[in-house]
């Protein structure tokens, strides 16, 4: 017969802390949807269009197409999106 652990209160502490910002990721989520979706409604520009910049070509914006070279002029290559660090290697 198994006996059940008690669940201590640093994990119930962890799950929880977890579960809240999940949930505070997905309101921040579904503002911002409701916010495109206003302005879309208003047949206003995306936030970004405003300000003249457009992100994806922003270097220092995780994702943009700007790190998609894989090659750096200075001969550091760095990581690459979507590449698998190996330690030691």
């Amino acid at each position: 017969m198994t006996t059940k652990r008690q669940q201590t209160m640093a994990k119930i502490t962890r799950e929880r802390a977890v579960r809240e910002k999940r949930e505070r990721k997905l309101e921040k989520k579904r503002a911002a949807k409701a916010e495109r979706k206003a302005r879309a409604e208003l047949g206003l520009p995306p936030i970004w269009e405003e300000s003249g910049e457009d992100p994806t070509l922003d270097p220092a914006t995780p994702g943009s197409a700007a790190l998609l070279d894989a090659h750096e002029p200075h001969g550091d290559d760095g990581p690459v999106l979507g590449e698998r660090v190996v330690p030691g290697l």
